[in-house]
């Protein structure tokens, strides 16, 4: 006996020698891959086989069938030939054959045994029954018969059976012909259509048009299905009320586009017949839905579709965040194939109605409420062929809850856009109060376009191209209430040539509206407020400047320097009233809690791109994902959710804050920090100046401008380095009077309005400077030119300086503090009359004139730049770019203008020093 352990050792040995024997076998038994062998072959279908030869899906080519053996049906295997029965069947093609004796030529169906047929017959080798008969081969405990033998179905009014369709038992015949006739047969003068008998007695139309409506293509022609079933589906349906026979006739009114027409009885005309007349038997208290029928209209009055869409608001709130967060959509449909039987109940999620192929987590995106949703492909007509053979039909509800937790639904209004009422496309008018709403849809038909045989490939196909879901806002509503959603649809008619080189363009999208009128006047209030207050800035601005330039006449030069300034202010206010908007849009949506406010759609946002546009023209990073038409606040989103489409208010929004915080923080950093502890580059000027013992005259008006005192306290500033170090030691003990123009104060930046009897002797000594450095041909030759504009210069600093040490009494200048209400408007009260005025500036506000002193303005012509760049491409990046690439033209324009200016300033224009 062997123990348990010496047992292991004898199985792992076995165990390994049986791997090694396999693993020999293997490298003995595999094929060597040869360097010159190719992997190609022949590409062959199956219809390509010969008669005699069947499809090896193995080898994927034709193989010869045996002796006495043909292609089966299916063109993938093999079966005997007629007066040959079966000996061996092993499945797929590998049958054997033994030929029938001579008094047994027939073939049993299931073509295992010979058998003598009296009756003769068919080109398959199998017996041959008479209409109306059985095939009759064995008895009833499964014996086989020598001799088969044909049945007669019995039709007496006892038993009413007739033959199956494939002749092999009798089954009682249909019904209607036993109702009508009391017999198996529909003799005349009753009608025999669709496999059905009726009475002729019955009243119900006659002249039923078998047409299928393609209005796309403004052709119809006969379909075989309408052909085969629509009279004997409407018949069932007004004779017997059956069922499944009325949802028949409503899905062929429903391939038909549900369209009516007064005149010619075809789908929606005999539905609508049947509507008429089965009285006010109505379901669940729905005048549109009458008992046996299935719902398909909302009736044709006209002003009903404003009332089934905007009058009851859905019974169910909606909201993003909080303990009862409701922000599913939950739609629902019930299911009806092309015969009028019902499928199922089934959710919507899945893509049940989207065509175009995605993730499940991006197909139930368009389902979450608060979410714009868009998608579209192109997809194959050979794809919609194979995947669509015959079309499902759904009604639409909403599913909510009430207060009492008891579950209700409700209906979902339809437009489609391809209904014609009386040949007029009525859902296409701009009017809701002329369309007609409809309730069942499909996404594919390619039935009703075969014309004579329905095993055929249709003629035509017809394919919903378009499907919109659109959700209202209840006005005013605190709570997120809804009115009933409806669904948009667009089909297409497809002239089918080659399924396989042709394609269609499909869409389904969701989106949101709300009433925003309301929002509208409320920024024409605003706009016309702020444009009344840029016009009244602009007219002081403007007086202003008439008083700078001391000019009392109002001409065309001060009509076009208002414009120019209301222009500029205008411009603030188009941008204040965007970004307001913007910001409005961004934090009440993004933010809200029940729902109460929804996003514009695209064409209510036109105005706002329209002000953004004005703006800019009359100027001269996660974050994005807050731009997205949903309800989340989340920076990151995975690859795998939907994106949703930006909003370009939301982008305008996200892009304007983030400008303004960026600058805003910017501006503080240099204006507390910056300046105060690490350098002032303004300051650091006017310390040049002072050590330079250079004062700075700049007008940037003809009465008003700015001076810098920049008259050294040392008196002098050509010194060495050492006397300069000891120089400014004694300022920093105290030990030499202060900087100021006035004594013992520190002001040396002022704002100046001068009066005209000083520009005017200014102007005199400016224009023999100018005049000096004239063309040469004006010159006189005699005297030299660079002498003359040294004797000018120094004529003009006299001039100044002793101006500034009041050596001219009628010419003098006072030194005052400015109003508060002066300095918010930016302009002057009193007049220079007798005097000049000097206004302390402790602000430095001569950095107007510069670059540096325009930074509010710059940022805001970088943000608008920015913000239509990104409108007009959709693209943070390329935006950010081009901004950029216009910051440094800009700057190299402004670097390449200051150095021509400051050289032709230097030769011709020494106005600004002293």
């Amino acid at each position: 006996m062997v123990t348990s352990g010496g047992g292991a050792r004898v199985a792992m040995a076995a165990w390994s020698t049986f791997a090694a024997a396999v693993n020999v076998f293997l490298l003995l038994a595999l094929p060597r891959v040869s360097h010159a062998q190719t992997f190609s072959f022949p590409f062959l279908q199956p219809e390509s086989c010969g008669h005699n030869q069947y499809f090896d899906i193995s080898a994927l080519s034709c193989v010869p069938c045996g002796a006495n053996q043909r292609q089966d049906a299916r063109g993938t295997s093999c079966v005997c030939l007629p007066g040959f029965q079966m000996i061996s069947n092993n499945g797929g093609p590998d049958i054997i054959c033994k030929k029938c004796p001579e008094n047994m030529k027939g073939v049993t169906e299931d073509g295992w045994n010979c058998i003598s047929c009296p009756a003769g017959l068919t080109a398959e080798g199998k017996c041959h029954c008479p209409t109306g008969h059985i095939l009759v081969e064995k008895d009833v405990n499964g014996t086989l018969l020598s001799q088969a033998t044909c049945k007669l179905c019995d039709e007496n009014e006892n038993s009413f059976t007739v033959a199956n369709a494939l002749g092999n038992r009798c089954v009682r015949c249909e019904p209607t012909f036993v109702n009508t006739n009391r017999s198996c047969v529909c003799s005349e003068p009753n009608i025999l259509t669709g496999g059905l008998c009726f009475s002729s007695t019955v009243n119900f139309p006659s002249r039923v048009i078998s047409s299928a409506r393609y209005g796309e293509l403004g052709m119809s022609f006969t379909s075989e299905w309408f052909a085969k079933y629509l009279q004997s589906s409407a018949a069932a349906c007004w004779v017997y009320a059956n069922l499944t026979s009325c949802q028949a006739l409503g899905n062929m009114c429903v391939m038909n586009m549900n369209s009516y027409d007064s005149v010619t009885f075809d789908a929606c005309r005999l539905f609508q017949f049947i509507f008429e007349n089965t009285g006010l038997r109505t379901v669940h208290s729905i005048s549109f839905w009458r008992r046996n029928l299935p719902w398909l209209f909302y009736g044709d009055q006209l002003g009903l579709a404003p009332q089934v869409l905007s009058t009851i608001p859905l019974p169910t709130n909606f909201s993003f965040k909080g303990e009862n967060q409701n922000r599913k959509l939950k739609f629902i449909a019930a299911s009806y194939d092309v015969r009028g039987n019902f499928l199922k109940w089934q959710t919507l999620e899945g893509g049940v109605l989207q065509l175009c192929p995605d993730t499940e987590t991006r197909l139930n995106a368009a389902y979450s409420f608060g979410t714009t949703y868009h998608q579209n492909c192109e997809i194959p007509i050979s794809k919609i062929l194979t995947d669509f053979p015959s079309p499902i039909f759904y009604d639409v509800y909403l599913e909510y809850t009430d207060e009492n937790q008891h579950q209700y639904v409700w209906a979902v209004p339809v437009l489609n856009l391809n209904l014609q009422h009386n040949k007029i496309f009525v859902n296409r008018d701009s009017s809701p109060g002329k369309w007609l709403l409809t309730r069942r849809i499909f996404l594919v038909d390619a039935l009703s376009g075969r014309e004579n045989d329905l095993g055929s490939q249709p003629r035509l196909t017809r394919i919903a191209t378009q499907i919109s879901l659109s959700i209202y806002l209840v006005p005013n509503t605190k709570n997120g209430n809804i009115y009933p959603p409806l669904i948009t649809i667009a089909y297409s008619d497809i002239d089918i040539k080659d399924p396989n080189s042709q394609s269609v363009k499909v869409s389904f999208s969701v989106k949101y509206e709300m009433n925003q009128g309301e929002a509208q006047v409320q920024t024409d209030i605003a706009l016309g407020v702020l444009g009344g207050l840029a016009v009244l800035s602009s007219l002081l601005k403007t007086a202003g400047w008439k008083r700078r330039i001391g000019s009392p006449m109002i001409d065309l030069q001060t009509v076009m320097k208002f414009l120019v300034y209301y222009a500029g202010d205008l411009a603030n206010v188009f941008f204040i009233i965007t970004v307001g908007t913007g910001l409005y849009w961004l934090i009440f949506f993004k933010a809200q809690k029940s729902i109460s406010v929804l996003l514009p759609v695209p064409a209510q946002e036109e105005r706002l791109v329209t002000y953004v546009g004005c703006a800019f023209a009359l100027k001269v990073v996660g974050f994005k994902n807050l731009a997205l038409m949903d309800s989340s606040s989340s920076l990151s989103r995975s690859p795998t959710n939907y994106i949703a489409p930006y909003s370009r208010i939301l982008r305008y929004a996200v892009s304007t804050a983030l400008w303004l915080v960026i600058g805003s923080l910017q501006i503080m950093f240099f204006a507390v920090f910056y300046e105060r502890f690490i350098e002032d580059k303004i300051r650091q000027f006017v310390d040049l100046c002072c050590m330079s013992n250079i004062s700075v005259f700049l007008l940037s008006h003809k009465c008003f401008g700015y001076y810098i005192h920049g008259r050294s306290v040392h008196g002098h500033a050509d010194t060495n380095m050492e006397e300069m170090n000891m120089n400014l030691k004694r300022e920093a003990e105290n030990l030499c009077s202060q900087r100021g123009l006035v004594p013992n104060t520190d002001g040396q930046t002022f704002q100046i309005a001068i009066s005209s009897q000083m520009r005017q002797h200014y102007d005199r000594i400016h224009e023999t400077l100018t005049r000096k450095n004239g063309p040469a041909r004006l010159l006189s030759s005699s005297a030299s030119t660079f002498e003359q504009s040294i004797k000018a210069y120094h004529t003009m600093n006299k001039f100044l300086g002793s101006f500034i040490d009041h050596v001219h009494k009628e010419m003098d200048y006072f030194i005052k503090d400015k109003l508060l209400l002066e300095r918010i408007l930016g302009m002057e009260f009193m007049e220079p009359m007798e005097k000049s005025i000097f206004y302390n500036d402790e602000g430095y506000s001569f950095s107007s004139v510069l670059y540096y002193g325009n930074e509010a303005t710059l940022l805001i012509f970088d943000v608008l730049f920015f913000c239509v760049v990104d409108l007009a491409c959709q693209n943070f990046v390329l935006a950010a770019f081009l901004t950029y690439l216009q910051q440094e033209i800009f700057r190299f324009i402004r670097n390449t203008v200051g150095q021509k200016n400051l050289a032709s300033k230097t030769l011709v224009d020494q106005r600004f020093l002293i």
